[in-house]
């Protein structure tokens, strides 16, 4: 039986420093006109999970989708860390990324979540994840998590700060730039050293 949450995933967007570089002029744009000063969250609604293994359904006309390859942290009991599993943030590609359009992230069954959870007491320092995507086998991303802008403790921290997450909870870490596309028929593989591997394979709608 794979890991499923019992809350709600929240994912955060803007904390991987190469993408804060690469949008920084936009940033300074209307109508924010600078950059956010806190985390900036969305929502993966119940409806996009996938357990790992299962294969997930790209919506007719969409000729690829964007994989959004992260680690979440696993809210305990007494809002603390209880483990962190892997997790595909499938996305249908767009231009913002402040926003993001609910119909690009809440597609059903676009997030990918890990087969199992890792406790908290294993991980000596988050900021030592390490994790690599694989769409048919051929590696096409390496994600460093000590090139995140908040480290998990403060991006718990900060969130804390202004809303409350209940046990259960899931937390994602961010999306690094350089996200790969995928297609119908690929094969995606997301692994770290020290998790099980998430695998989910993408199918079109049936007719």
């Amino acid at each position: 039986m794979s890991f499923m949450p019992t809350g709600t995933v929240y994912g955060v967007l803007l904390n991987f420093r190469a993408e804060v570089e690469a949008l920084a002029p936009q940033m300074s744009q209307p109508p924010y006109k600078a950059p956010p000063q806190a985390p900036v969250l969305y929502v993966k609604t119940a409806n996009t999970w996938s357990p790992h293994g299962s294969a997930i359904t790209v919506p007719a006309k969409v000729p690829e989708v964007e994989v959004g390859a992260t680690i979440g942290m696993v809210i305990g009991a007494d809002s603390d860390v209880e483990g962190f599993m892997l997790m595909n943030d499938l996305s249908i590609p767009h231009a913002s990324f402040f926003r993001p359009p609910v119909k690009f992230k809440c597609v059903d069954g676009f997030l990918g979540i890990g087969p199992a959870m890792r406790d908290a007491q294993e991980v000596a320092d988050p900021a030592q994840f390490s994790l690599e995507v694989r769409i048919n086998g051929e590696l096409r991303q390496s994600v460093d998590f000590s090139q995140t802008v908040r480290s998990a403790a403060q991006l718990l921290s900060e969130v804390g700060a202004f809303m409350t997450l209940a046990h259960g909870d899931v937390l994602m870490l961010g999306c690094d730039a350089g996200r790969p596309l995928a297609r119908l028929g690929d094969r995606i593989e997301i692994s770290a050293p020290g998790f099980e591997t998430l695998v989910n394979t993408l199918v079109g709608e049936q007719p």
